[in-house]
């Protein structure tokens, strides 16, 4: 196994992020979903014939270690987190970009997850250095709660990019739909941090402080491993009622 390590040098937040205390984790729609026995990768879209590849076939693969930040579209980033894996730009240019045909022109990247999450990726975002394919965090082993077995970690990007229990890789040459959440939480299609483009129709000076009134109630529900809508709902609806605007 080879391993190549790097360090983000130490540097101020994105605009707008506060540094929270540990790794909380952040996020539904439910449970973390069971894990298969012999979890795989299945690279669908425009290849020209899908393949599966068993995440401990990435073994084989040249693994990088790497120490950097997450941050959440909410306003909180978790600091100085030590991930190791398979960069992401290993992964496409040892098994993906073989099996394309000379004239396709790939934009997106799909990242797919086991609990049904899908994260529309650029492939300029895709295919920074620093995007990993995730499965041992802080010389540990994933943990279900952070994404086990495999997890995309892209530090210059918002959390809602960084999608978990990655399960499927498909290749795109158009921009696919982006999901249509209601107007607050409508994605941004690059979500990049230090542009602070936190979401896709509203700029980021109106909804910074709405996010941060949610995270509390975000947490509570995460920690239940319960987003029904209704609780959802009913945590927007509350947090809005208390809702006050701070200063960055």
């Amino acid at each position: 196994m080879r391993l190549t390590s790097t360090t983000h040098m130490s540097r101020p937040l994105p605009p707008g992020q506060r540094k929270a205390d540990g790794f909380p984790r952040f996020g539904g729609p439910s449970k973390p979903p069971a894990v298969p026995a012999s979890p795989a990768l299945k690279i669908t879209g425009a290849v020209r014939e899908p393949v599966t590849v068993a995440v401990a076939e990435l073994a084989a693969l040249p693994r990088t270690e790497q120490t950097s930040d997450f941050h959440c579209v909410a306003g909180w980033s978790a600091t100085g987190l030590r991930w190791e894996g398979v960069g992401f730009t290993t992964v496409y240019r040892s098994i993906i970009e073989p099996r394309l045909s000379p004239t396709t022109a790939v934009t997106h990247v799909v990242f797919r997850g086991l609990d049904g999450y899908r994260a529309i990726v650029h492939i300029d975002d895709a295919l920074q250095d620093d995007v990993l394919l995730a499965d041992r965090l802080d010389h540990e082993p994933l943990s279900l709660a952070h994404g086990a077995p495999l997890r995309l970690v892209s530090p210059q990007q918002y959390g809602y990019l960084n999608a978990k229990h990655l399960c499927a890789i498909e290749i795109h040459t158009s921009a696919p739909p982006m999901p249509l959440d209601f107007v607050l939480f409508r994605q941004h299609p690059r979500a990049r941090v230090w542009q602070e483009e936190r979401n896709g129709v509203l700029p980021a000076a109106v909804v910074r402080p709405i996010y941060r009134s949610l995270i509390r109630p975000f947490l509570w529900l995460s920690a239940r491993g319960n987003w029904n809508p209704a609780q959802l709902s009913r945590c927007v609806m509350i947090a809005g009622c208390g809702y006050r605007a701070r200063s960055a």
